[in-house]
């Protein structure tokens, strides 16, 4: 007879209880100390292989390797070291914008659930518990998968809010289960990564045909915060935040959203100086010339959330008018692909090489016994070390980091773009000032359109213009386009006390800044108190960017108008610049189109028809009249 006690704890739906209960063995993890041992076998070795048994041979999935500081998890194939971004199907009914498993695979995804149902009922499995979301108003769920996949139930555990099972009560109710069945795609789907969601009003299901932790225990919870969210009426952003503490105490909290490479990381990042401690500001990409800026002192980072940014509706305070966030995440999946030597980066260098307890490393070149070095990455098979490296840093872990008990309120919410190199002889969209301030209108249709722009480093084949869609977020939704383009122009509408502001990354019109732009407006913003003056204002040349600043000064030194109003560059001009933003507002017009639905609030349909007949400015704050200081 079934006795067992912690099993006895969880209300699960029928099938998934009668499959779990035939298990041969369900591992738990009391504390956090047993899930780090589980992932190295059950003889505990300093090197272990994850296989299956498919089809008659033996595939090896992944080893896992024992370093003092921690586990170092490898796959045997490149593929499998990365993101499939095609990977998301929808196995249920309910509304989507997405494929769907059946149209896909030309049966429903009912057999298939009942199928991995079925082979998880003969393996030995952990059942992890934890929290999708912050630890205070997060959802409970749990995670099903084999004891000899632990690996995968540590990255969840190290990203998302541990629970203990002791901890949790009699009743547990998971507003979420993570099915993991690592066999299954070589036996269903030819080799590639598949993660099926599978919504229900009170259950978000997400079966993860795959071992790379990036689309299911990573962006598959981002999709059930996203699809609660959807439900319950806010978003998760997908963004980076941070408090900045000026030189004189003055302290502001900025939130960055943008397609992948728009900068979220940079800006949790201080200013990178040159050797004599100097700021390049720019290099012409035409003449070469050099500018640079001193700045003695810069204002303290500390940081908020790296990834993911929840905006319940619990945590909204509507008399402040600004948005409040919390961290969604309890641990930090970050890339390493910009560590090649000692001192890149001394922040994570430190952490990663002694950390109080022991972290969990992705694609890095991991020898047993050894200490696990963040700037040493797998070899791939065409011998180039691997682009996507990880580590995953527990966030109280950080130095500095705001402390997750309570909402933060946004005073700017920025959006970044990279954006490629723009002269009279080559004009293209990249002519957007250091620092452009919107009004919500427009800082509602940036993040309908949200384009990945010039050379994304994450993105294969990104040089030309592209759209990642409402928010930034849509490759992870799992909903409709139009339903979360509702929900973020409420979440706007509803904070008019927040400013919103554009930042480029990689150029300025004929200079190459790389992200020193974004660190500059962030440094400028912070030192006012995320409040621009009317005074300091200028209706952009291109109504899509807004107001552009007369001037920036920084410790009595201005940036220079060039960077500011790009069309006042010499090898730019006024018509090389309205060249450029004529190729971003046609982009527009193209992306935005397909929100014209039924389902579309009014004043959306509004703000799209404004950009698709050439609306100035004034139209935009017609629309979304915007508080300005005097």
């Amino acid at each position: 007879m079934f006795t067992d006690s912690y099993f006895d704890k969880l209300i699960l739906p029928k099938e998934v209880e009668e499959a779990l209960r035939k298990s041969p063995c369900i591992a738990y993890a009391e504390t956090k100390e047993e899930l780090d041992e589980m992932v190295y076998g059950p003889t505990h070795t300093s090197r272990y292989d994850v296989t299956y048994q498919i089809e008659g041979r033996m595939v090896k999935e992944a080893e896992v390797i024992r370093c003092k500081n921690g586990a170092v998890v490898n796959f045997m194939e490149d593929y499998m070291r990365r993101r499939d971004p095609n990977c998301m199907a929808i196995g249920d009914n309910l509304p989507s914008d997405k494929p769907r498993f059946k149209d896909r695979y030309g049966y429903e995804f009912s057999t298939l659930r009942q199928a991995t149902l079925d082979w998880l009922s003969e393996q030995s499995l952990v059942l992890l518990p934890f929290r999708a979301g912050d630890r205070i108003y997060g959802y409970d769920s749990l995670m099903v998968c084999p004891l000899n996949a632990a690996f995968f139930a540590l990255g969840l555990a190290d990203m998302q809010a541990f629970v203990s099972i002791k901890d949790i009560p009699h009743g547990y109710k998971p507003r979420s289960i993570i099915y993991v069945a690592p066999p299954f795609r070589h036996t269903h789907f030819e080799g590639k990564q598949v993660v099926v969601h599978n919504r229900s009003k009170d259950l978000h299901e997400v079966f993860a045909y795959n071992l790379y932790p990036g689309p299911s225990a990573k962006k598959g919870v981002f999709s059930i915060l996203l699809d609660i969210g959807e439900q319950e009426g806010w978003v998760c952003c997908h963004a980076s935040a941070a408090m900045l503490e000026s030189p004189y105490e003055l302290e502001t909290v900025f939130m960055h959203e943008g397609a992948s490479g728009g900068g979220k990381s940079e800006m949790l990042e201080e200013f990178r100086r040159e050797e004599d401690s100097r700021l390049l500001i720019a290099t012409h990409t035409v003449t070469g010339e050099k500018y640079y800026m001193t700045l003695r002192e810069s204002c303290k980072i500390h940081p908020i959330c790296d990834d993911m940014a929840v905006a319940y509706n619990k945590i909204q305070d509507p008399e402040a008018g600004k948005l409040s966030i919390m961290d969604a995440e309890d641990g930090w999946f970050l890339r390493m692909d910009g560590m090649n030597a000692y001192g890149n980066s001394p922040l994570y260098e430190k952490i990663s090489i002694h950390p109080p307890r022991p972290l969990e490393f992705f694609n890095m070149d991991g020898v047993p016994g050894a200490t696990c070095l963040i700037w040493e990455h797998v070899l791939e098979s065409n011998g180039q070390p691997c682009s996507n490296p990880r580590v995953i840093i527990p966030r109280d872990m950080i130095e500095n980091i705001v402390p997750d008990s309570e909402p933060q309120e946004v005073d700017v919410r920025s959006f970044g773009v990279r954006m490629p190199p723009s002269t009279a002889m080559s004009p293209n969209y990249g002519v957007m000032g250091m620092l452009q301030v919107v009004p919500q209108a427009l800082a509602w249709l940036w993040r309908l359109v949200s384009p990945r722009g010039f050379k994304n480093p994450s993105i294969v084949g990104s040089d030309g213009l592209k759209g990642e869609g409402v928010g930034s977020y849509w490759p992870f939704a799992t909903g409709r386009k139009v339903t979360q383009a509702n929900l973020l122009l409420r979440q706007i509408l509803g904070c008019p006390n927040t400013l919103n502001v554009l930042i480029p990354n990689q150029h300025i019109g004929a200079y190459h800044v790389g992200f020193m732009g974004e660190w500059l407006a962030r440094e400028y913003l912070a030192r006012v108190g995320g409040q621009v003056k009317a005074k300091h204002l200028t209706p952009a040349r291109c109504p899509l960017f807004g107001y552009a600043l007369l001037d920036m000064k920084l410790d009595g030194q201005f940036i220079r108008q060039t960077f500011l109003r790009p069309e006042t560059q010499s090898k730019l001009g006024a018509e090389g610049y309205d060249q450029g933003a004529k190729i971003l507002t046609d982009f527009f017009k193209q992306e935005i189109s397909q929100f014209l639905t039924d389902d579309l609030d009014p004043l959306g349909r509004q703000i799209i028809e404004c950009c698709l007949n050439d609306g100035t400015l004034e139209d935009y704050l017609a629309l979304t009249p915007m508080k300005l200081l005097k």
